[in-house]
């Protein structure tokens, strides 16, 4: 469809509607185009005699945006001054006041200035529309709520102007302005976006190939989701298939991750054109809690009616035999739950997770478990954080030496603080918690008398290394061979192939006979250094 006949398609919906119409032009990056098509539809309804004005336009002093501005009757801005600054905002009362047919307003999911009646443009919108008055909009597909966490972990940027996916599905047109990647890049090139000064940080941040790609293609899926929505709700189809048991519901906690859990089970609901549901269970012990966990609750819920969600606060010492009961009572087909934070191995023994539970004692509905780790947005570490490799690891790594025998349990515990130290108990738990659990999955200590415990840790800046020598080995290793040289690893989380580089060069080093008879036969530590310091200077 030409924009001619799009535009005249929502000149019918206004002529028609005693409520106001919305119309928004999507697009996945600045400088697509989406301000000019809206501008230029202006220009056209003015010509059809629709008595139209200027909200608000963001030219962001760009020539073209400025041209055709010009000729479209405007509404003034206010000017408010903030912290010593002076912002121009939409008049919202002048445009009330002034009542023309079609308003344009840009950049929906802007943040008002501070002390104002609302808190976001889309707001001011919603009350322009209550009026009668017909609005046309722009928006960035990255500015939907619903998106912040996929956006952050596709293209490392925290969005912090976010409206309610329902804004955009409730709008009676969508209409995606699409740009090639190398075209929009051309614009930038050109500074036909922004500022020759500016260039340089915006290729260095949204406009990377690999970044505008990943935001075209989730564009592009939720205009055809939009699209598909419609047309079940125009042929019925959506009402039909809701009494098939398939609602979804989602169990909240007042943890930070449920925001996430909330705009997954947002975009699970969205795809399946179903109704949804948040739900809390208030347990005994939620009274008791901290005053912060509180505040974070009273975000997640609400920002589960922003994403439209029905939101239900139960009471029950179960809460998922709660969960499973409402499920059964409102005809729920998918239960969205987080995936639960790691536990210290003797809390594994005497306790189950409410996702554990949901999976053992569900019948007739689909439990999705959702990973709600947080994804680091920085580039992962690779190996220039070692320039020197894994000799230069090895030639600067701590040995612990043993003159007597030693349990696996001990040689992990002595390496592991030999490591990262004792001056952070948190971190220094944390990584014996991911060696130990490591080895449950299956014994690191190998049958040609060398162990390699490792482990992986968030946020760890770099890799760390230690060695143990057991002179008289360690007698409870599950092996037939006496294990004497220890290699214990860690590694940042962000990076599994690191990880497997530095164990598999390390194994491949240790693994000679040579320079392990050497270290055991050393008098004392610093001999023991000396001999692996020169090994791996000959090897580099």
């Amino acid at each position: 469809m030409s924009p001619e006949s799009k535009a005249a398609t929502f000149l019918q919906l206004i002529r028609k509607s005693g409520r106001g119409r919305l119309k928004i032009y999507l697009g996945y990056c600045p400088g697509v185009g989406k301000t000019c098509r809206m501008l230029e539809e202006g220009h056209r309804l003015v010509a059809e005699g629709v008595d139209l004005a200027v909200g608000l336009v963001e030219t962001h002093g760009r020539e073209g945006t400025l041209k055709l501005v010009s000729g479209l009757p405007e509404v003034p801005t206010r000017r408010i001054e903030y912290k010593g600054i002076v912002l121009e905002e939409m008049d919202l009362d002048g445009i009330l006041q002034r009542r023309p047919q079609v308003v344009l307003v840009d950049e929906l999911a802007h943040t008002n200035v501070p002390g104002g009646r609302n808190a976001k443009r889309w707001e001011d919108v919603e009350e322009l529309l209550a009026a009668g008055i017909h609005v046309i909009t722009t928006v960035n597909i990255q500015h939907l709520e619903s998106l912040y966490d996929k956006v952050e972990s596709l293209v490392g940027i925290k969005v912090r102007e976010r409206l309610p996916d329902s804004v955009v599905m409730e709008a009676d047109q969508v209409v995606n302005v699409d740009l090639s990647e190398e075209d929009l890049l051309k614009r930038l090139e050109e500074g036909r976006i922004y500022p020759s000064s500016r260039i340089p940080q915006a290729m260095s941040n949204y406009f990377q190939a690999s970044r505008l790609e990943h935001l075209r293609e989730l564009a592009l899926r939720e205009l055809a989701q939009r699209i598909d929505q419609r047309r079940r709700e125009e042929t019925g189809e959506v009402q039909v298939s809701q009494g098939v048991s398939e609602r979804v519901v989602v169990g909240i906690s007042g943890k930070s991750e449920s925001l996430r859990l909330l705009r997954h089970a947002s975009r699970l609901a969205g795809r399946l054109s179903r109704d949804w549901y948040a739900v809390h269970v208030e347990t005994p012990d939620w009274r008791r809690e901290s005053l912060s966990s509180q505040r974070v609750r009273s975000d997640v819920l609400a920002l589960a009616g922003q994403l439209g969600a029905t939101v239900f606060a139960l009471k029950g010492e179960d809460v998922a035999g709660t969960l499973l009961s409402f499920a059964a009572e409102y005809g729920v087909g998918h239960l969205v739950v987080g995936k639960p934070r790691p536990r210290p191995w003797w809390l594994r023994w005497f306790s189950t997770t409410v996702a554990q539970a949901l999976l053992h004692r569900a019948r007739g509905v689909s439990i999705d478990v959702v990973d709600l780790s947080e994804r680091s947005t920085e580039p992962p570490a690779r190996t220039e954080s070692v320039p020197d490799g894994i000799e230069g690891m090895l030639a600067s790594a701590p040995i612990v030496r043993w003159d007597r025998s030693v349990s696996r349990q001990e040689a992990m515990e002595s390496l592991v603080q030999a490591c990262v130290g004792s001056e952070d108990p948190l971190r220094l738990w944390e990584a014996l918690e991911a060696v130990r659990t490591r080895e449950e999955a299956g014994s690191t200590f190998l049958p040609d008398g060398i162990a390699i415990p490792h482990g992986r840790l968030a946020n760890l800046p770099r890799p760390l290394c230690a060695i143990g020598v057991a002179r008289e080995g360690v007698p409870d290793a599950p092996v037939d061979q006496p294990v004497e040289l220890v290699f214990l690893l860690l590694t940042p989380l962000e990076d599994a192939k690191l990880h497997l580089k530095l164990m598999s060069s390390g194994v491949r080093i240790l693994r000679d006979k040579d320079l392990r008879r050497r270290m055991l036969a050393a008098h004392d530590l610093d001999a023991a250094r000396k001999i692996l310091r020169e090994a791996m200077e000959i090897k580099a």
